[in-house]
């Protein structure tokens, strides 16, 4: 069975869930439409029981994911439509817990870049592999934004002040650095990976059930080979000592004093930390010391949204920051603020703080139960069988104003009065789903 369109590959053989991300000209970048493709696979995947393994991957030799599609969010905040984004985002981080809490092993390929939103699918996966190809970043400061997609939470485990030092200068990593800053697992070279491929199928087709993690890092490891020396290794010490410091203007200082040493790539972390959005690189300071406070992924998304809804609702350098990189490609951005000096002390905890006007996971709603929802409603209200058209209809001015989630797994999901309004007049619809996504009632309240 496979499921294929414009921006993804998805199909079930051999016991393994095959998920590419097809769209290899924009470096599989997500936009809105794609995140809805991948969340309907994964939340039909986490109930097939056919599905024993879950294989991630991009189509093209260039990258895996080059990340969200700044592109859309520039354009959504150009126009005023920043409800748009803070939608954009919450569907975005729905999709990468939903891929880190699939009930059945995960081997992601990090093949090639895999960057910002590309590392919010590839990273939080038990099993990560990357190869010769390979260049990982958390690259938001760049556009004047802070690292997201749980990349606060991975760079908060880094060793050391590894996360700093990552988030704060926007740096690319290759494979040997993501290994040994706790972002991959394995390194395999690119022309082994159809024969992984190969094998993580017999691996499933073996007839062990539940398939064991352990069981599919073993066979990952059987195409590993070490991975080349990370040049991180080797400035651990200087970047520990710089990078604990307690804000980043001392950073700078510290940089400029060991580059006055003779410590020239310190010179060159400095120049560049001055560069980039000072707004940006103090947010992304707090953002990961914040970060090893919190228990879980999911708690980390929630800062996460609260940061980048802080960004989209009320700072000029994102805009900006899209605008020199992507857009126009200057690579001219104009800070507000301009200098680190300019920065308030307290613009980190102000972002923290910030809260957006819609909660990450009350309306993170997959678009398959929002679609069932609709249905529900619509069968349940109209007089006569409802059509497709009037069903696609329906489905596009869907707003889900709150989800209760039960423990037993089970939700109730409320629907706003501009869905009800086509079969209810002045009240609001409601259906319960159990938990596995099927329909148990369809109520109104009024």
């Amino acid at each position: 069975m496979a499921r294929v369109t414009s921006e993804i590959i998805a199909r079930v053989d051999d016991g393994v869930g095959h998920l590419t991300l097809d769209r290899p000209r924009a470096l599989n970048a997500l936009g809105y439409s794609m995140l809805g493709e991948i969340a309907d696979v994964l939340d039909a995947w986490r109930l097939d029981p056919t599905v024993r393994l879950v294989l991630l991957d991009g189509a093209g030799d260039r990258g895996f994911c080059a990340g969200g599609d700044v592109r859309e969010l520039h354009a959504s905040v150009v126009a005023g439509r920043q409800a748009d984004a803070r939608r954009y985002f919450r569907r975005e981080y729905a999709v990468d817990a939903a891929l880190a809490e699939l009930p059945v092993p995960v081997v992601t390929i990090m093949d090639g870049i895999t960057m910002g939103g590309g590392v919010g699918l590839g990273a939080h996966a038990p099993v990560r592999v990357v190869t010769e190809r390979s260049r990982v970043a958390m690259p938001e400061t760049r556009i004047g934004f802070t690292p997201d997609v749980g990349g606060s939470w991975l760079l908060a485990r880094a060793p050391g002040r590894l996360g700093e030092m990552l988030a704060l200068g926007a740096v690319t990593m290759d494979a040997a650095d993501a290994i040994v800053a706790g972002l991959a697992d394995h390194y395999v070279p690119s022309e082994r990976l159809p024969v992984l491929a190969a094998d993580l199928a017999a691996l499933a087709t073996a007839g062990v059930d539940p398939l064991d993690v352990e069981d599919v890092r073993e066979v990952v490891r059987r195409h590993a080979l070490p991975a080349p020396v990370s040049g991180l290794v080797a400035r651990r010490s200087v970047i520990d000592a710089v990078y604990s410091a307690p804000t980043v203007p001392e950073v700078v200082a510290r940089l400029r004093a060991a580059a006055a040493d003779g410590d020239e790539r310190a010179g060159a972390e400095a120049d560049e930390l001055e560069r980039l959005s000072p707004t940006a690189v103090t947010v992304a300071l707090a953002a990961v010391r914040s970060a090893r406070t919190l228990p879980d992924l999911r708690s980390a998304l929630e800062q996460e949204y609260r940061l980048v809804s802080w960004f989209v609702d009320t700072q000029p350098d994102l805009v900006e920051g899209i605008r020199a990189q992507v857009v126009d490609k200057d690579r001219d951005p104009s800070w507000r603020p301009a200098t680190l000096a300019e920065v308030d002390p307290g613009v980190g905890a102000t972002a923290l703080a910030y809260e957006p006007a819609e909660a990450l996971w009350d309306d993170a709603l997959s678009p398959r139960l929002a679609r069932r929802a609709v249905e529900a409603v619509a069968r349940r209200f109209s007089e006569d069988e409802p059509t497709p058209a009037e069903l696609t209809e329906l489905i596009d001015d869907l707003v889900v104003e709150v989800v209760e989630r039960h423990d037993d797994g089970g939700m109730i999901v409320h629907l706003a009065d501009s869905c009800g309004g086509h079969f209810l007049d002045g009240y609001w619809p409601a259906v319960r789903f159990d938990a596995v996504g099927d329909v148990v009632e369809v109520t109104v309240e009024s």
